[in-house]
């Protein structure tokens, strides 16, 4: 096989595959190492892939945000499984602060049964949890983002500023060792720089599905983290670039 065929055959692969090394290309294709890195040098001149840690995969750019709406039809198993997790860390009597999202809505739900201060920038956690009379609620308020229903701008990053909170748990849609957790708008990347900023311990929630994907504003590297909780569904080759850094990283078993 030559040319661009072979470059229609690569892409096709990594169309079903989150991530490929050269040896598995090779093997499909029946070329030589050396072939196989020239084609990889010219997709990724031509921004169609992105070289990561153990391998190669598609260019996952995501350019906006996906509504509420969007992110509640997809990895729902995999989304409780996180929370399950992340409500390991947090104890009676914590402060606690949680991003917006699907992910960080179950979590509220596994956390409803303790006595806890919770500062959200999510409206539907933040009406969930103030059913609960043992919690105490505080949304940051400010302008509301139609996509995710929830708060922005320069008031709730005051208040995020002020706090000192045992945890933060944060959320994004796009995330990868090389490029950190990233996110669409610049109004969205510094709320969540103000989230982490002053907890003790600040952890992402993030399934597989958004790994090795990346939007324009970076909100910080992941060594910055001290915890990741994910699912188990990730690529075995990815999975020690992850392990082998200064932040734990918890795979969430789907049962």
């Amino acid at each position: 096989m030559t040319g661009q065929p072979r470059l229609d055959q690569i892409l096709g692969y990594l169309k079903n595959h989150n991530l490929v090394t050269v040896d598995q290309l090779v093997t499909v294709l029946s070329a030589s190492p050396a072939t196989v890195r020239r084609d990889l040098i010219k997709l990724d001149r031509e921004g169609v892939i992105c070289r990561m840690h153990g391998g190669v995969t598609l260019n996952r750019f995501i350019p906006s945000q996906p509504t509420t709406y969007e992110k509640n039809q997809r990895n729902l198993a995999e989304k409780q499984a996180i929370a399950f997790e992340a409500a390991g860390f947090v104890t009676a009597g914590d402060t606690v602060v949680l991003d917006a999202g699907t992910t960080m809505y179950e979590l509220a739900r596994q956390l409803s049964h303790l006595p806890l201060r919770v500062i959200t920038t999510d409206l539907h956690i933040a009406l969930f949890l103030s059913g609960f009379k043992q919690i105490e609620v505080t949304i940051i308020g400010g302008r509301i983002d139609d996509s995710s229903q929830s708060c922005i701008g320069e008031h709730g990053r005051k208040l995020l500023r002020s706090i000192n909170p045992q945890l933060a748990f944060v959320s994004c849609n796009s995330w990868s060792l090389e490029k950190g957790i990233t996110t669409p708008t610049e109004e969205k990347a510094g709320l969540k720089q103000d989230l982490l900023a002053n907890a003790q311990r600040r952890v992402l929630l993030a399934d597989s599905s958004k790994y090795g994907s990346w939007s324009l504003f970076r909100v910080c590297p992941l060594p910055s983290l001290t915890d990741i909780v994910t699912d188990c569904r990730h690529r075995p080759e990815m999975m020690p670039a992850l392990d082998h850094q200064p932040f734990q990283v918890i795979y969430a078993s789907l049962g």
